[in-house]
């Protein structure tokens, strides 16, 4: 048994500030919990009020609030990337990097075993002065990845990457058919871009040259040549920890959007999420509700307001809210998805 006990590990988790980030670093402390582990989990305040309630071991997991420090360009009360347009992740990236010393004190005071992170590349450094083992973990697909960020891609430092050079792939990417395409090589083109102090791409690649192993969300069967590529030019191990998908949270769906669904009947509910980091442009933002509401059908549409605009309100089209009230509703914050999917009332997920 005491052998047993000493096999236990103490693992720390500090992911980048947004949702999307938090969310799995949170279902595979989970899984690490379920195997008996303990985890100290490091997140904002607000974060941990939205995701608390995904802790399914909350006598091993333990949240530890840290701090976002304010700073330029940064909206008073912002901690996470939900709380900001896209444009505006420069700042966040600035509060974040800030926050290293309280990160130091904390992880100094815990001393865990091994640390994950994914944004901070500074945790490496850390490592050597506290003594843990560094895991950097990858929420995102291998395939991206590779093809965006390796050091075998050259990213010019004096201007944006084009889009014919983003859909060339780099030397040695071992596919011919998952590859970038248009709209896609648009959409990576901000690995480029300033990220804090530096850009985005130097902060991924040295976050990934520092630590000890690179983790990923994914499995051999789907990206086996993609994982096996990445380690060959990070030379390291690289660990997949598979989908690690996540279980139905404890947590009640939040009031108001309970009794809205529970208004219709079952499976007659058409849910639409974008995610807080798309952002349409108005006209595609009009032309999209617009559509939901020639359905016919009740509808919940989550997503950030478009480019421009000052509100969701604001760009609705003209007399959209009259028209729809009561059976469609466009909501800019964030919401409970798995809860909302969980739902009886909703019947279609687009």
């Amino acid at each position: 048994m005491a052998e047993f006990e000493k096999s236990k590990l103490h693992v720390a988790m500090f992911p980048w500030l947004a949702i999307g980030h938090i969310t799995p670093f949170i279902h595979l402390s989970n899984e690490l919990a379920k195997r008996g582990h303990k985890i100290s989990f490091l997140l904002p305040k607000k974060a941990l009020n939205q995701l608390g309630n995904n802790n399914l071991y909350p006598d091993l997991i333990k949240f530890h609030v840290v701090a976002v420090p304010h700073v330029e360009g940064l909206p008073p009360g912002a901690e996470t990337a939900s709380d900001i347009d896209i444009t505006g992740k420069n700042p966040l990236a600035i509060a974040f990097d800030a926050m290293a010393e309280q990160v130091e004190v904390l992880l100094s005071d815990l001393k865990p075993d091994f640390v994950f992170y994914d944004f901070a590349d500074w945790i490496p450094k850390l490592a050597s002065k506290i003594g843990f083992k560094t895991i950097c973990y990858n929420v995102i697909c291998a395939s991206c990845m590779a093809i965006g960020i390796v050091p075998a891609r050259k990213i010019p430092k004096d201007r944006p990457m084009t889009e014919e050079e983003l859909m060339e792939p780099p030397k040695g990417y071992p596919s011919s058919t998952v590859v970038l395409r248009g709209q896609e090589a648009r959409t990576l083109s901000f690995i480029g871009m300033d990220y804090g102090a530096t850009t985005f791409d130097v902060r991924i690649t040295a976050a990934m040259k520092g630590c000890d192993a690179i983790s990923i969300r994914t499995c051999q069967e789907l990206e086996g040549p993609m994982c096996d590529y990445l380690s060959s030019q990070y030379e390291k191990p690289v660990i997949l920890t598979g989908p690690v998908l996540p279980e139905t949270p404890k947590g009640q769906l939040e009031e108001k959007w309970e009794k809205w669904l529970s208004k219709f009947e079952p499976k007659s509910v058409v849910y639409c999420a974008f995610g807080s980091q798309l952002i349409l442009q108005k006209n595609q933002f009009q032309e999209l509700v617009l559509g939901f509401e020639m359905t016919g059908l009740p509808f919940f549409i989550a997503l950030s307001k478009p480019a421009g605009a000052n509100s969701i309100e604001e760009a609705l089209p003209e007399g959209f809210e009259e028209r729809i009230k009561g059976r469609g509703v466009v909501y800019g914050g964030w919401v409970q998805q798995t809860q909302i999917l969980s739902h009886p009332s909703v019947g279609c997920f687009a």
